[in-house]
């Protein structure tokens, strides 16, 4: 079977728009603050919230997937997502923007584990290369989301959300009227699947699946610590400019869009487990060289440790399949989903460290995570033995 370019691109662009409200919302708080007189804390449960509903979730509804094919998931979820943050910026109450913030949530969560589910009958045999397409639009989607919010807010005053709508309407026709090329081979694998027997999951496979959930945890953990504190610490820290922070963020999540289409390929070339090591050896002293750079040097180093460390989201993601051949439902929410949020909450862990000894040592902390990666990434048994 052949890579399908024409399927995974439209699940791309599903992708892209189901996650551009994902990067939207955090830029949106500090509108929401204001307009409805917030607390910090406050605004937080509104990032809570839609990180409990978008990410942890995901494995329930990859474990409905599993069960049966859900292809309408496909043209609903990214409509969904949009329709809950396009109208966040009409609203007055704060409890209604929860609703709509859980409700865009669902929208997110319901649409990854059918969407890297049907990507992966797609891919043809270079796994990793073809859901690399898939994987790109969403982290462009979360690259772009703070700009897309931001121009529709400054231009239009805070109902310049109900713009969002469009892109989510526009995308839920596209999906709908390719619903049949895109769910034929899902719905042909899940009659054949009750056809077999299915053997029991071998302790190596479980495991491996654990272990490369727990690396797929710590990758997310550096991605938003550094995304998250490295504006506090040239702007709070270094009294920095302000933009030369956002410069930065932002060349580290486009640099990881890069590393996510460069380096599957080259997974699918060396083999999975040996790009995975190579990539995490990589990020360590990219990271700590970035520390003690400045100016030019800074974006660039920055941006390689970027490439290099977000290039395996789609890989894990490949591994996590063929681990669980026969749940790649769940599979696909634990290694996006469950990683995601679980992320979301070590940069809390590492705001007591910074409160506690400071933001260079938070920055610091982020630095070894490699090295426990590393480590439990030798250990895992892949590729699984048929």
């Amino acid at each position: 079977m052949k890579l399908n370019k024409k399927a995974l691109a439209i699940l791309s662009a599903g992708h892209l728009v189901t996650d551009v409200n994902q990067g939207a919302l955090p830029a949106l708080l500090p509108y929401f603050k204001e307009a409805l007189n917030l607390s910090y804390t406050m605004s937080g449960v509104i990032l809570l919230s839609a990180n409990l509903t978008s990410s942890i979730i995901q494995p329930a509804f990859g474990h409905l997937s599993d069960r049966r094919p859900i292809g309408w998931f496909l043209p609903l979820a990214p409509f969904i997502a949009c329709l809950g943050l396009s109208v966040t910026g009409l609203i007055s109450s704060y409890s209604f923007l929860i609703l709509c913030v859980i409700l865009s949530g669902i929208g997110i969560a319901s649409f990854h584990p059918e969407g890297f589910k049907t990507a992966y009958f797609f891919t043809g045999d270079k796994k990793a290369t073809g859901m690399s397409i898939f994987a790109v639009g969403g982290n462009f989607g979360i690259a772009v989301g703070p700009m897309v919010a931001l121009t529709l807010v400054t231009s239009f005053g805070l109902k310049g959300t109900l713009a969002m709508i469009l892109p989510g309407i526009l995308i839920a026709i596209v999906l709908f009227f390719n619903i049949s090329m895109l769910t034929t081979p899902v719905e042909f694998a899940h009659r054949e699947a009750k056809k077999e027997v299915k053997a029991p999951l071998s302790k190596n496979q479980k495991i491996s699946f654990f272990l490369l959930v727990s690396i797929a945890t710590i990758r997310a953990w550096i991605q938003f610590g550094l995304v998250t504190y490295i504006p506090f610490y040239y702007i709070n820290y270094l009294k920095g400019n302000p933009l030369y922070a956002g410069k930065l963020v932002s060349t580290f999540l486009m640099a990881g869009v890069l590393g996510t289409l460069i380096g599957a390929p080259l997974a699918d070339r060396w083999g999975h487990k040996k790009f995975l090591l190579t990539s995490l050896i990589l990020s360590f002293p990219l990271l700590l060289l970035f520390y003690y750079s400045s100016g030019i040097m800074a974006f660039i180093l920055l941006g390689t440790a970027g490439m290099v460390l977000i290039s395996t989201f789609a890989l894990t993601t490949v591994m996590g399949q063929a681990l669980l051949p026969q749940h790649l439902g769940i599979a696909s929410g634990m290694m996006v989903g469950f990683t995601i949020s679980a992320g979301g909450i070590g940069v809390t862990l590492l705001g007591a460290i910074a409160d506690t000894w400071g933001v260079p040592m938070a920055i610091k902390t982020i630095f070894v995570l490699p090295l426990i990666a590393i480590g439990l990434a030798l250990l895992v048994k892949y590729p699984p033995t048929k």
